[in-house]
């Protein structure tokens, strides 16, 4: 797997490099958001760890362009004191966040619960293809793809796992803790906003109207459930 490391503090870019490169990963690093975009633009990366705070452009101005062209997976690091405008890099597309200070470790365990869900164990039994509201949205499972209205719905490897556990059980109620566990592999220690960015970002790409959704609807109070059955023929 190769890693590119955006991070403008040079001791944490050292200790990343050392730990990523330990699990046997190749590593690329800048301190600079524009070189980072450069970097990306002219090699194939697998996994992109984003600091927020860096020179020649903001981290999630970063995201944004890179985005425009890749679902590549992003975790992004921030202050605490920022986590506010982490919530809002999500909303740009970002797959995780961690809050500084880390242990090296945990971001390795985070890594690695990442790419677990991006290649998630089949199950004999089950349709590989899912066709709803009469084939204007299309799920494939296997080829992990998605077609909304007749045209592919871009998603990233956060917003692909999070609506097929979503569609696997249509109508149950998933609280935002239980939705965390499940997609992102670990118990989210806070307000739920996370979840919240990741569902917005899925709605606006599968949804008609996003403002009125039909397939991914909150129940107040509880969480989020997948409003409709799979279409009868599933073909």
């Amino acid at each position: 797997m190769h890693i590119l490391i955006v991070e403008d503090e040079p001791k944490i870019r050292d200790v990343l490099i050392a730990y990523l490169e330990k699990e046997g990963w190749t590593t690329d690093s800048t301190s600079n958001g524009i070189e980072a975009v450069q970097k990306f633009d002219y090699t194939q990366h697998d996994l992109i760890i984003l600091d927020l705070m860096i020179e020649g452009m903001p981290g999630e101005q970063v995201c944004a362009r890179i985005r425009e062209k890749s679902n590549v997976p992003v975790i992004m690091l921030t202050s605490k004191s920022r986590e506010a405008d982490t919530i809002n890099g999500l909303n740009l597309g970002a797959d995780d966040y961690i809050v500084k200070p880390f242990r090296a470790k945990e971001l390795i365990a985070r890594i690695h619960a990442l790419f677990r869900r991006i290649a998630p164990a089949k199950r004999e039994d089950e349709k590989q293809v899912l066709r709803f509201n009469g084939g204007k949205l299309v799920v494939d499972l296997d080829a992990r793809e998605v077609t909304a209205g007749g045209k592919p719905a871009h998603l990233t490897a956060t917003e692909f796992k999070l609506l097929s556990v979503l569609i696997r059980r249509p109508g149950k109620v998933y609280g935002r803790a239980d939705l965390s566990y499940t997609v992102q592999g670990y118990r989210f220690q806070g307000d739920g906003r996370a979840i919240d960015a990741h569902v917005k970002n899925l709605r606006k790409k599968i949804e008609p109207d996003p403002g009125n959704p039909l397939y991914v609807v909150t129940v107040v109070g509880s969480g989020y459930k997948f409003s409709m059955n799979p279409d009868d023929d599933g073909a």
